[in-house]
């Protein structure tokens, strides 16, 4: 009964991870959203952190190669302009991105980003892996983030984990790590930060939420 007990606060505490009904976009849509970004190679774990508890609710993985996208295990983003195929989200220009940051900021949670730089290898093997990768279950976003990450070289110290948090805890270990916290004051949920971040296709943000926004480096 306990280990039942345990189970279920884990899924209910895991707010960000929640199992999506397969949505999967075109192949010709996914291959023309593309998006290279011209910075150099590099892994992001974004983590969703409660305000109150300092708790994890979601993991994902920004992966910057030949193109930049996002792996968003059992994620809660949708967004008519982003394509996804098994919980890859494609097309992730620096405003997608900070639509991705803000629909999950609010009062009472944060977002966590820590950013390594990799070589072109390691880029190209983990997008290789999380476009392969599949739909994710509930629950399963810290888990399935660390099985990819364990297949990469250079990340095979990272342990598998459940926990958003401890997988941001040793994330923040590996060398040349840089951290960013992103801070919104507005209510709602996922659902209500994608309607109310609007972007075009060149990039752009136009239309933004109405917050006060802590963008803090440390």
């Amino acid at each position: 009964m306990r280990s039942i007990l345990i189970a279920l606060s884990l899924i209910a505490g895991l707010a960000g991870c929640a199992v999506k009904p397969a949505n999967d976009s075109p192949a010709e849509v996914i291959t023309a959203a593309a998006y290279r970004d011209p910075s150099a190679p590099s892994l992001t774990l974004l983590t969703v952190v409660s305000n109150r508890s300092g708790s994890g609710a979601h993991s994902a993985l920004v992966v910057n190669g030949s193109q930049r996208v996002i792996f968003d295990p059992a994620g809660s983003y949708k967004h008519p302009r982003v394509p996804e195929n098994g919980d890859v989200l494609y097309g992730i220009t620096p405003a997608v991105l900070q639509s991705y940051k803000g629909a999950h900021a609010r009062s009472t949670y944060h977002v966590v980003s820590q950013t390594v730089p990799v070589t072109a290898e390691q880029a190209e093997r983990v997008l290789q892996l999380v476009r392969g990768y599949g739909n994710v279950g509930d629950a399963r976003c810290a888990q399935a983030t660390t099985d990819i990450l364990t297949q990469v070289p250079g990340f095979q110290g990272i342990k598998s984990t459940w926990f958003p948090a401890n997988l941001m805890d040793q994330f923040g270990t590996l060398p040349g790590v840089v951290t960013d916290k992103y801070y919104e004051n507005d209510e709602g949920d996922i659902v209500d930060g994608v309607a109310k971040s609007s972007f075009d296709l060149i990039g752009r943000c136009r239309a933004p939420r109405t917050f006060d926004a802590m963008h803090r480096v440390f």
